[in-house]
């Protein structure tokens, strides 16, 4: 597989070549609610066993190599960081002779971020749909002078500070909870200011159910950078688990247009469009619930299939009963198997007796 874009402003490449390999079962290790956490390793991963090894369940490895504008490798070192589905931190590691490692335990969506001191701060989602190796080949281009500035309040990690917060990472990926407080408290010391280390505060936060802390370290981590995505949506996703849901919206919807000014046909974070979705249809917002449920699902490529239970229900609140009738039926034909299936059905049952369907579409 290929994939090529070029992202607005930085004007990224990259292309990505999986290898395809047998896949075996593997328990996930649950985030919260249906949001599967991936192992996330730094760079390089000696530390963590053989690549052979890592390659259970849907593995794979990605290995991210920069390269300048001419497509020479860089020897500048950079910061490279992957997030799963936009908001689930999935590694971070600096590179070394142009390249930086990291092993994750699923395929699927990710987003490649990469800063390089002098370089525009490049961003690129890629989708691995196959288990095994995964090449991605991101092109820099030297920024501008205002491109250069450091955002204000943003401190640069210091190697103890960044080095800790890799093993912390590390730590949450492994669901070693109490290692990865050891080190984010670590981190913290060295750098508490840096708008990273409060969005793993924050996750660390929510791996233990605390979304009203985890709130509060999203918040600090957004104010301070207003353009961290996986951090608005995660706040979002604590919001909206709080029962907050017209206060979700803002920063879910921030997220998501910050992804898209950067790669407007990016169909990634799906999990971010379907807690957005819920949020409107919680809100009211049907129309927009609608909307957003369907991206969520097309964008899911069948990881989340009940996403359709939520299209259905969009669709019954804006009267259109014949088509909310079809998704349903088409989710138990599909995923008869699913727990949710079930509840489809119940709610085929109510719309047949409301009246509202055409006899040909009644169960």
């Amino acid at each position: 597989m290929q994939l090529s874009a070029q992202v607005q402003g930085s004007q990224v490449q990259a292309q990505v070549r999986a290898t395809r390999r047998p896949c075996l079962h593997l328990a996930h290790f649950v985030l919260f609610a249906a949001f599967p956490l991936l192992s996330a390793v730094p760079s390089f991963c000696q530390d963590n066993g053989s690549v052979e090894r890592e390659f259970h369940g849907s593995g794979v490895e990605l290995t991210v190599t920069v390269h300048d504008r001419s497509g020479e490798v860089m020897a500048t070192p950079a910061l490279v960081k992957v997030y799963r589905d936009g908001s689930i931190p999935s590694g971070q590691g600096q590179t070394s002779r142009g390249q930086a490692i990291f092993v994750v335990n699923s395929t699927g969506e990710f987003t490649i971020v990469v800063m390089a001191a002098g370089y525009a701060e490049a961003q690129q989602n890629v989708s691995v749909p196959f288990a095994g190796r995964a090449q991605i080949d991101v092109y820099l281009r030297r920024a501008s002078a205002a491109e250069t500035a450091a955002p204000p309040g943003r401190p640069v990690l210091a190697p103890k500070a960044r080095e800790a917060l890799d093993k912390a990472l590390q730590a949450l990926g492994a669901d070693k909870l109490e290692d990865a407080e050891k080190y984010l408290r670590k981190a913290a010391q060295l750098a508490p200011s840096h708008p990273d280390v409060l969005y793993l505060q924050g996750f660390l936060l929510m791996q233990r159910h605390d979304w009203v802390q985890a709130q509060l370290s999203f918040e600090k981590a957004t104010q301070l950078d207003p353009a961290h995505a996986p951090a608005l949506a995660a706040l979002g996703m604590a919001l909206y688990d709080q029962g907050h849901y017209p206060a979700a919206i803002a920063p879910l919807e921030k997220s998501l247009q910050l992804e898209t000014a950067v790669q407007p046909n990016a169909a990634g974070a799906w999990q971010t469009r379907w807690t957005l979705a819920k949020a409107y249809y919680h809100s009211e917002k049907y129309d927009q619930a609608l909307q957003m449920s369907q991206e969520a699902l097309a964008a899911s490529h069948g990881k989340a299939p009940e996403i359709a239970l939520l299209v259905a229900q969009s669709l019954t609140a804006v009267g259109r009963y014949e088509d909310a009738a079809q998704t349903l039926h088409e989710f138990l034909r599909d995923h008869p198997q699913q727990p949710e299936a079930a509840t489809a059905q119940r709610w085929l049952d109510r719309l047949a007796a409301s009246g509202k369907l055409p006899t040909a579409q009644k169960p």
